[in-house]
């Protein structure tokens, strides 16, 4: 229990220092360009504790969901100057007309200058941007420690298993019938720790060449030289035809016209490989964060139905998709149960820690770039969106249209936050009565 809880505690840390270089992120540029910024903090809801160094306000606060920082000015004031009109005609504009106030009664007389919406176009880019940017950051850096520090897993030309019998095709059964056929490598002799050093007479130095010659030889007896304890020997061993599910390129199963899976006809030894770390090059961090980033962009781009299928587990039969949305609970919840595995090395455990970490920031660094407001992409999007219009009025020498009232989209942002609220509740309680099984 202890080692659970620790784990839980790790990677709550972990989270919340992500949290908190995500506002340095915004709060640095805005400094820079002379924003006043009055809070950073760290969660929302009630204020746990706080300190005032110069004009800024920092502090931490109950629910870790998230932080923020509050820059002046960050809608333009109505058209009829100072905090607008009034709203009187609805729910809807009475938002509006709150989120302008709210802004304009941070401004004190003689800060007009030091208003966000005041910044040039790609200036409030800068700033919003800045808090993506540094889980972007955080995300190469961890990515970095994995594959140079530890390295990435590859299948080495090791035996770690050799199956007694020969199963049919997608069956899950962990032991073996009275009635089935022996293995083939089992037959032959083959035992976990061997290495295969070549296969008829061709050397071996990968797992995925010794597989490749298998899976052509069905039928075919082939010569197996081996390491075991230090020595060499030699055994045949004949493939038996075994059929498998074809995939894509992106290893995908590939379904024929009626919806079946198409599959293929291959040679079967059953051996699998002892899986090792080997430490990349410095190129290959960019390329799996590039990958990471499209998986995750991925997820949200199906984010409808992922939800739907989060929504039949939580209150049906369904199972996880190891690869769907989680939350902070779930996070929370893998890393207890990873630290309590016994029998783990703890290398191993630290691996998939930041492993998890790594993900968790490219996620955010993709999330926050949705071109919904109160996301950072709203803003961006915002700001592009004046830039445009200000430079097809130059063009045309037009009269100046000024800032985009963001303020507008208040009624819409009210939904936005409504739906992630709602969104996070689900996951946090599938998570808790249905968890995604990350660790079997």
């Amino acid at each position: 229990m202890l080692l659970f809880v620790l784990g839980v505690v790790i990677i709550l840390i972990g989270v919340a220092l992500s949290i908190a270089l995500h506002e340095v992120g915004h709060l640095v540029p805005a400094k820079l360009f002379g924003v006043k910024v009055t809070q950073y903090m760290i969660g929302f809801g009630k204020t746990l504790f706080s300190f005032k160094k110069g004009e800024t306000e920092y502090g931490v606060k109950a629910i870790p969901l998230g932080g923020y920082i509050s820059m002046i000015g960050m809608f333009p004031p109505g058209k009829e100057g100072g905090r607008g009109r009034n709203a009187t005609t609805g729910f809807m504009q009475q938002m509006v007309q709150d989120a302008r106030t709210a802004s304009s009664e941070t401004v004190a007389v003689g800060e007009e200058e030091r208003t966000f919406y005041r910044l040039p176009v790609w200036k409030r880019i800068v700033i919003m941007f800045g808090g993506p940017f540094m889980n972007l950051v955080i995300g190469v850096v961890l990515f970095g420690v994995l594959l140079m520090g530890f390295g990435a897993p590859q299948s080495s030309t090791t035996v770690a298993t050799v199956s007694q019998c020969v199963l049919p095709a997608g069956s899950t059964s962990a032991t073996c019938p009275s009635d089935a056929t022996q293995g083939p490598a089992a037959a032959a002799g083959l035992k976990p720790g061997d290495t295969i050093v070549s296969i008829d007479g061709q050397k071996i130095s990968s797992w995925d060449q010794s597989t490749a010659i298998i899976r052509k030889s069905a039928g075919q007896p082939l010569t197996m030289v081996l390491s075991r304890d230090g020595e060499q020997r030699t055994v045949q061993v004949t493939p038996v035809v075994n059929k498998v599910a074809k995939t894509d390129a992106n290893g995908a199963v590939v379904k024929n016209a009626a919806g079946g899976i198409e599959t293929l006809t291959v040679g079967f030894v059953g051996i699998g490989p002892v899986t090792k770390l080997v430490p990349q090059p410095p190129t290959a961090v960019l390329p799996a964060v590039g990958a990471q980033t499209a998986a995750v962009a991925n997820v949200f781009v199906h984010l409808p139905q992922r939800m739907v299928d989060v929504w039949n587990a939580a209150f049906g039969s369904a199972e996880r998709d190891p690869n769907g949305p989680i939350s902070v609970v779930g996070i929370g919840r893998a890393a207890g149960e990873l630290t309590a595995l016994d029998g783990v090395p703890v290398v191993d455990k630290v691996y998939t820690m930041i492993g998890m970490l790594a993900s968790l920031n490219i996620a955010l660094f993709v999330f926050n770039l949705v071109p919904l407001l109160p996301l950072d992409g709203g803003h961006i999007a915002g700001a592009l969106w004046e830039g445009f219009r200000r430079t097809i009025a130059k063009i045309f020498r037009r009269r100046d249209p000024g800032p985009v009232d963001m303020a507008k989209l208040m009624p819409l942002t009210f939904a936005v936050v409504i739906v992630l609220g709602g969104m996070s509740v689900l996951l946090m309680y599938a998570d808790i009565v249905k968890p995604v099984n990350l660790f079997g």
